[in-house]
Parts: C-alpha cells; sequence; structure tokens
C-alpha cells in the first residue's frame, strides 16, 4: 500500500497548471464543484479520482501531458474532496451514483454535450455508473483500478489501511496538508466503512447490474501488481462490459498512470483518437 499513496500526491518540477488552464467552482444539484479546464482540442475528457483525490492530487501528469491540441481536458473534484468543500464528504449507499449524475450534470453546465471519461478507483465506479446511466452524453470510457462490486477480500484490504496512524509520515502529509489531520483521519475511516457496505448488499453489488447498459466503446486498464484491486475485478468488467478490452501494465500498481504516465497517456490518446 506504501508505493500506492506515495506516488499519489505528485511534486511537479514546473506548474501544475498552465496560464491556459481555466479553474473555478460551478454549482451544480446544490453544491459549488471545483474543476479545472486545460487544452483546446475538440475531443473532452473529464478525469474522475479516486477516494479522497482531485484533480491536482489524482492527475498531474494527465492534466499536463495529455496533447492539449487534440483534447480539451476537464478535471473536478467530488463533492466533500479537494477544493469542492463544504460540504463535508459522507457515504450514504448511493454516493456512486451521487457522484454519476454530479460528474454529468458539471460537464453539461459547463456546455460539454459529449465527453470521453476517464476514472481511476472509485472515479472509475463513478464513470462506468455514469456511462452507463448517461450514454448519450459518453463518447469514451477508460477505466484503472475499479470493480464493480466488493468481496470479502476486497473489504480486508480496506481494513488493513483503514488507520492512518500506522501510515508513514510521507503517506500521511499530504493528505494532511490539503484536509488537515481531523478531516482527512475521519473521511478516510468513513470511506472504510462507505466502501465496505456494499458487501452487505446482494452479490457485493455497487453497478454489476448497470456493466451491460454500457454501449460506448471501453478500455480497462490493471496493474499486474495492484496491491488494492485484485486482478479479478477487470476481467469480470472485461466480461461484463460489452466489446471492451483490457490492456494490463506488467509492473503497474494501483497508480500506474502516475508511475507510467508516459505509457497511460500514449494507450489512452491512441484509445480516444480512434
Amino acid at each position: 500500500f506504501n508505493t500506492f499513496w506515495r506516488l499519489r500526491v505528485i511534486q511537479p518540477s514546473k506548474p501544475l497548471y498552465s496560464s491556459t488552464t481555466k479553474t473555478g467552482k460551478q454549482k451544480v444539484n446544490g453544491v459549488e464543484l471545483y474543476y479545472q479546464q486545460t487544452g483546446r482540442g475538440d475531443q473532452v475528457v473529464l478525469l474522475l479520482p479516486g477516494a479522497l483525490g482531485s484533480g491536482h492530487t489524482d492527475f498531474g501528469p494527465q492534466i499536463q501531458g495529455l496533447d492539449k491540441e487534440r483534447f480539451t481536458v476537464v478535471s473536478w473534484d467530488p463533492r466533500g474532496y479537494g477544493h469542492s468543500r463544504p460540504p463535508s464528504r459522507d457515504f450514504p449507499l448511493d454516493f456512486f451514483d451521487r457522484d454519476a449524475k454530479d460528474a454529468v450534470d458539471l460537464m453539461q453546465a459547463l456546455k460539454f454535450n459529449k465527453f470521453s471519461l476517464l476514472g481511476w478507483s472509485d472515479g472509475g465506479i463513478t464513470a462506468m455508473i455514469a456511462a452507463a446511466r448517461s450514454p448519450s452524453f459518453v463518447n469514451k470510457l477508460v477505466v484503472w483500478g475499479s470493480n464493480a462490486y466488493v468481496s470479502e477480500k476486497d473489504v480486508a484490504i480496506y481494513n488493513g489501511i483503514r488507520d492512518v496512524s500506522r501510515w508513514s509520515e510521507r503517506m500521511k502529509k499530504p493528505m494532511e496538508d490539503m484536509y488537515g489531520p481531523e478531516y482527512f483521519t475521519q473521511t478516510w475511516k468513513a470511506w472504510v466503512d462507505g466502501i465496505s457496505q456494499f458487501a452487505q448488499r446482494p452479490d457485493g453489488n455497487i453497478c454489476r447490474d448497470l456493466l451491460p447498459l454500457i454501449s460506448c466503446p471501453t478500455l480497462i486498464i490493471h496493474g499486474e501488481k495492484d496491491p488494492v484491486v485484485p486482478d479479478f475485478h477487470p476481467r469480470y468488467l472485461l466480461q461484463h462490459i460489452r466489446g471492451s478490452r483490457l490492456h494490463l501494465i506488467p509492473e503497474g500498481k494501483h497508480n500506474l498512470h502516475l508511475r507510467f504516465a508516459t505509457e497511460f497517456n500514449k494507450l489512452v490518446e491512441d484509445f480516444l483518437c480512434e
């Protein structure tokens, strides 16, 4: 788990956002959602972060590195995360559905009616729900480090990283700098409880039932050394999302898009431009 968190918050050697990056807040579904937008390409992509994540913490190499001539890149902080506070984050049973609706409604508020979704970890779950429920808006879908259900093995993994006091200082500091120690500690515990509650549903369902409704071209990426998401999850997605494809990165862990950013970005760009 250390490698996952150690590389999550990047420390760029140059400013993360250029002078052409637009940042702001947009009121959506009763909350103010923070977003960043860069590039001027015809293809629009939305980056969806993982648990407690934001555009800044989770997608620096994509915001910087995706081709600005071909793509318009939007990242967002889901409600209760990053700069989309208040409100404080909570985890009712429909929190992924709520995020999916927020994401699509944000893009519509920004006047984007057709876009692709790039979702990491929890953001991939959100992206799959959005693609299933709002197919007319979604051009293509890329997910990695994501799952459609929660098994008992998954719950054991989540409980293994529940106690942030056992994390190294290097792991904790970036999240404490963003949230403050108390908010981070309590919200992380709440996330563990929130994601674990799905294990009590029939078949651990998060969005199993929605996968057959995904009709857009879908690329699933998986790091073969991912300690957070076992490999039965991407294979399940491959079997149940019609026409999807799976790309494995042998040395990839949960944060493969950060560790192997050049390879990842090229893979995504090629897929989106097919």
